[in-house]
């Protein structure tokens, strides 16, 4: 029974110890991945928190309805992530804006653990190299990273409006227990 119970405690705190070993050895590289864990979290949970008949909603004319942001959300994540490394991991598969929720939010969630795949080759040492990105430009592996994160945020402040208008709650509004 002591085996088994140092057996359990062993499983739980490796990882936890990997993590911050990681941490220590690649403080921005963890700061950065935060960063992409945290805003995964925030735009699944608000991608789940609208009801499927107001995926079409938007707030005016000249933007986008909620459920193509979340389409290009995980578009724009497959793009820039596979350009973080070459060779790029194969890119999940595409989901268009008329596709219904599920399959909306599972594309968000492929494109979010696409991009974690990605960030996950990132170390400190490794940021400052030049990538080829959009266009014929270089730009370093922390910039593409910082690309994401900053999109992320962004499409996360227009879909917790998006909630708001239609008597919602965004994921970091909600009380927790």
């Amino acid at each position: 029974m002591k085996r088994l119970i140092c057996l359990a405690v062993v499983c739980l705190v490796a990882p936890m110890m990997a993590q911050a070993q990681d941490a220590a050895a690649n403080p921005l590289t963890s700061t950065v991945r935060k960063v992409l864990d945290d805003n995964a979290k925030n735009l699944i949970a608000s991608a789940e928190e609208m009801p499927a008949e107001k995926y079409s909603f938007q707030a005016s004319t000249e933007i986008r309805t909620f459920g193509q942001t979340i389409a290009h959300i995980a578009q724009v994540n497959n793009n820039v992530c596979a350009k973080l490394f070459t060779p790029a991991a194969a890119m999940p598969e595409k989901i268009d804006e008329k596709d219904t929720k599920d399959k909306l939010i599972g594309g968000l969630k492929a494109s979010m653990d696409y991009c974690s795949q990605a960030f996950s080759k990132m170390t400190d040492a490794n940021m400052a190299e030049m990538i080829p990105f959009f266009g014929g430009r270089q730009m370093t592996r922390m910039g593409g990273a910082l690309v994401v994160t900053n999109d992320l945020i962004d499409h996360y402040a227009g879909l917790s409006i998006y909630l708001r208008m239609n008597s919602l709650v965004p994921p970091t509004a909600q009380k927790k227990p």
